[in-house]
């Protein structure tokens, strides 16, 4: 299926949001998470569905001082 990652197309073999971000290398356990505009929080990962055509933002924390 054919999804919007960051705003980039991304042609996805996974069905999950979980088993899409290992499938994209997104393997830190702290992301932050949204489809189409609303927030997935870690605990629906799992059991979030994707459509052909979303669109996933992805944020990861960043260190720096």
């Amino acid at each position: 299926m054919r999804i919007l990652v960051n705003g980039a197309p991304h042609e996805v073999a996974s069905s999950t949001l979980d088993t899409v971000l290992v499938e994209l290398g997104y393997t830190q356990p702290r992301l932050a998470t949204a489809l189409d505009g609303q927030f997935v929080p870690a605990t629906r990962r799992p059991a979030q569905a994707l459509r052909d055509g979303m669109r996933l933002e992805i944020v990861s924390p960043m260190q720096g001082g």
